[in-house]
């Protein structure tokens, strides 16, 4: 009963535009706190980041969520990092589907900065999966790992433009107009597609496609030319073996294989294995990244998704996001 008094409530904010935040301090802690995951007798210590879900600078947080997205949350840890001197290396766990150009480019900028400012090295763990955006964050790593059962790839851009013209003459609305130029509405969902707005909108696409693929060539020049790269870049999944093949990752492997990645690229012999939570009663293992953000709707994504569904262009593989 409460839980669906919670979501009517949600749902009525939703659709009135507001876009409250309730704080609830349930566990009493009102900073964030470095919790030991494995210990060790060793000073130095290996950070564990997590990047989960959709990968976006809109999606804000949920009523009962402490934290703002995903950005706000890696930035604030990062930075947490830089200033504690026995942060020796950084594993960035991934398992989103990736998200919006914008959020997961910033994202990646600050992967490298963090290096760049700290010296300190970056090893990417890909969880269930690390595709488009989530891979393109991964470039950013100093050396990226997939356990066997990863799902990566999806190289690409997906622009998303609903239309909603038919539904609208069939309950009687009508929209009107007014604008200053032939293409000040390109996009609405009220109109189909012109041919010459189609144009136009693949000339973005194709731009921030070929940004995507000058990051992935990048990091894997080494062993990837680009001329095998944009064959294999046409937006399609791999399995962490083919991706393997193709050379798209560095290796197959678990946490362990992370963690003596980390160790060797820090150029050290063993470390304490933390994490930065706000919820330190909780958080009690390498694998509890969903107690990172408790939530009343454990389980439930339906109040993220709706506030997730726009216009605009991704690095996402869409598949997973709108089954």
């Amino acid at each position: 009963m409460k839980k669906n008094l919670v979501l009517i409530i949600s749902i009525s904010l939703l659709i009135s535009g507001c876009a409250l935040h309730i704080h609830l301090d349930f566990l009493g802690e009102e900073e964030v706190h470095e919790v030991l995951l494995i210990k060790s007798p060793a000073k130095e210590k290996i950070l564990i980041l997590d990047v989960t879900g959709l990968i976006s600078t809109t999606l804000n947080p949920g009523l009962f969520e402490r934290e703002g997205d995903i950005l706000s949350r890696i930035y604030y840890r990062l930075a947490k990092a830089s200033e504690d001197k026995r942060v020796k290396a950084l594993i960035l766990r991934l398992d989103t589907p990736g998200g919006e150009v914008t959020a997961s480019d910033i994202l990646y900028n600050e992967i490298l900065r963090f290096k760049e400012k700290t010296s300190i090295p970056v090893v990417g763990l890909m969880m269930g999966m690390a595709t488009s955006g989530g891979y393109y964050v991964a470039s950013a790593c100093d050396y990226v790992i997939a356990h066997p059962s990863t799902i990566t790839g999806s190289i690409g851009v997906i622009s998303i433009f609903p239309n909603l013209q038919e539904l609208f003459t069939k309950i009687g609305i009508k929209v009107n107009v007014i604008k200053s130029g032939k293409m000040k509405d390109s996009g609405s969902p009220f109109k189909d597609l012109t041919e010459e707005e189609k144009k136009i909108f693949q000339s973005v696409i194709d731009e921030l496609y070929n940004k995507f693929l000058d990051v992935v060539y990048q990091k894997r020049k080494g062993s990837l030319s680009f001329e095998k790269l944009k064959k294999i870049a046409d937006g399609r999944i791999y399995t962490a073996s083919q991706a393997h093949m193709l050379k798209l990752i560095d290796e197959i492997g678990y946490f362990d294989s992370a963690l003596k990645k980390a160790l060797s690229l820090a150029m050290i012999k063993d470390a304490k294995v933390i994490a930065y939570t706000y919820y330190p009663k909780r958080k009690t293992n390498i694998y509890a990244t969903k107690l990172e953000r408790p939530s009343l709707f454990e389980g439930n994504n339906f109040e993220k998704m709706l506030r997730s569904l726009k216009s605009g262009f991704y690095y996402l593989w869409l598949p997973q996001v709108s089954r």
